[in-house]
């Protein structure tokens, strides 16, 4: 009786062991899944940020609001390396520019010590900073691989452009790149319900995640019934584009001197001033923008006024040449270095949307004078710059038939809606 007394003990005991060995090892067990599944992220990978981490546990977390470069080492345990990376880091990257909001990847040893061997912060989507923290430390930057990937879309405007590039599915950031090819054939205050344009352009994708635009390649725009190629050719080293004839679709001036406002008082020679309530002329174009909007030069040529004048508040003149002045009023300041007798260059900014002098709101009033004579500034014929010459002839047909066939097979993107924004 004893011996089976004594056997069933040993059993327990036995039990007991087996037991608390398994609940160790399976409490192992889960530690090492949980770091497991840092690196499932980067399966089939094998290296992240250009480093090899196949052995290696990778933890990605986010910069949070008061965080410095001291708070993360501090967190993992390498307090005492910072002091190192800091002096290495001097003149490749200023730790105090690190910004809430960014991600950091911190790269383990896998063994149960848990080594911090890496921690690579994002300064952006593309481009990061690693600090290596093995025996010999070292700060350096790196930059993801960008895929860029030439995509198409055409839309008819129904409102505006911002939502005509939202419906012809791309950011309308795009926007801005059209308005800037076509700045001085188009005016983009002046578009209409079913104008239509077309674009060739570039994506960047980083592991197939689309993460912003490049360069628009080639355009095409419908306005008035005016049909506008925008054909891509380098001449003389320079970068531009040209319409279907081979004429540069950048001219004297711009069309505009500011960027997506509205006209809020055309050319007239008898106004009602909303100030004085007397009626008189109105020789220029008043562009309703918020105070602060940026406002560029509309052409070449040199600041022969910038000063506070009255009715016209703080004011801007520009002789363009011997026949064409343009005139900027009701500044809310300049921009800097804009002063008499400074040279400016076509589409540089010289100042900005306010509401000084005799104004009720902010606004740009925009005056053209051609030979000394007030002209409507929505109507200044401005000749073309230097063509496509004899010598590139050939090379620009060759380039634009290939163009111009990719653009008249894009459909346009259709998108039925009841309302009509204001």
């Amino acid at each position: 009786m004893k011996k089976v007394l004594i056997y069933a003990i040993v059993i327990l005991i036995a039990a007991a062991a087996v037991f608390y060995i398994f609940s160790l090892k399976n409490s192992d067990n889960t530690t090492a899944s949980v770091l497991s599944s840092d690196t499932l992220e980067n399966e089939g990978k094998h290296v992240l940020y250009g480093i090899e981490i196949d052995s290696l546990f990778t933890e990605t977390q986010v910069i949070e609001q008061g965080m410095f470069l001291s708070t993360i080492f501090e967190k993992y345990n390498v307090l005492d390396k910072l002091h190192g990376i800091l002096k290495k880091a001097d003149g490749i990257f200023d730790v105090r520019k690190i910004k809430d909001g960014q991600k950091y990847t911190v790269f383990f040893s896998k063994d149960t010590a848990r080594t911090v061997n890496y921690i690579v912060y994002e300064k952006s989507k593309t481009d990061y900073v690693v600090f290596d923290l093995n025996d010999s430390l070292n700060v350096y930057t790196g930059a993801k691989d960008v895929d860029i990937r030439v995509k198409e879309t055409g839309g008819i405007i129904k409102s505006n452009l911002w939502f005509a590039m939202e419906d012809a599915g791309v950011n309308p950031v795009l926007a801005n790149d059209l308005s800037e090819i076509y700045a001085w054939s188009i005016d983009f205050f002046g578009l209409q319900k079913d104008d239509k344009f077309k674009i060739v352009f570039e994506e960047k994708y980083i592991n197939d995640s689309l993460i912003g635009y490049g360069k628009i390649l080639a355009a095409y725009f419908e306005h008035y019934n005016n049909k506008i190629y925008a054909i891509p050719y380098t001449q003389d080293s320079i970068h531009s584009f040209y319409d279907i004839e081979g004429n540069s679709l950048k001219k004297a001036f711009l069309k505009a001197p500011l960027k997506f406002s509205r006209i809020s008082s055309h050319f007239s020679y008898a106004r009602k001033h909303p100030i004085l309530k007397i009626v008189r002329p109105h020789l220029g174009v008043d562009y309703s923008a918020p105070s602060g909007t940026p406002v560029f030069a509309l052409g070449d040529g040199t600041v022969v006024h910038a000063a506070f004048t009255g009715g016209a508040g703080n004011y801007i003149k520009i002789k363009h040449n011997s026949v064409y002045t343009t005139g900027y009023m009701h500044l809310k300041g300049y921009a800097s270095g804009i002063k008499s007798g400074v040279r400016v260059s076509q589409g540089q900014l010289i100042g900005y949307v306010g509401s000084t002098g005799l104004s009720t709101g902010p606004h740009l009033d925009f005056r053209v004078w051609k030979n000394g004579k007030n002209i409507d500034p929505l109507h200044i014929d401005a000749p073309p710059v230097e063509p496509i010459k004899p010598e590139n002839k050939e090379a620009f047909d060759k380039a634009k038939l290939i163009y111009k066939n990719r653009l008249d097979n894009i459909d346009y993107i259709i998108v039925e809606t009841d309302t009509i924004a204001g």
